[in-house]
């Protein structure tokens, strides 16, 4: 199914955390969406383990990538 409008199509998870980190740093990042995984000791591999388990955490990242890209 073609979704020539969605921005996150073809996207994994792991570049959208890996565009954001080089965008924002992880400091801004955890500032931007305050959870754990982007402010205590963070990595790629546990931001990436606690975001597939918390759709919650997930929609945030998902919505300012969408918000950063458009800048």
């Amino acid at each position: 199914m073609e979704q020539p409008n969605n921005p996150l199509h073809g996207k994994t998870l792991e570049a959208i955390v890996v565009y954001l980190v080089s965008y924002y740093g992880w400091e801004e990042l955890g500032d931007l969406i305050p959870i754990n995984c982007f402010r205590k000791d963070p990595s790629i591999k546990s931001s990436l383990k606690f975001l597939r388990r918390m759709q919650w955490a997930r929609d945030k990242v998902e919505k300012l990538y969408i918000e950063t890209i458009g800048k």
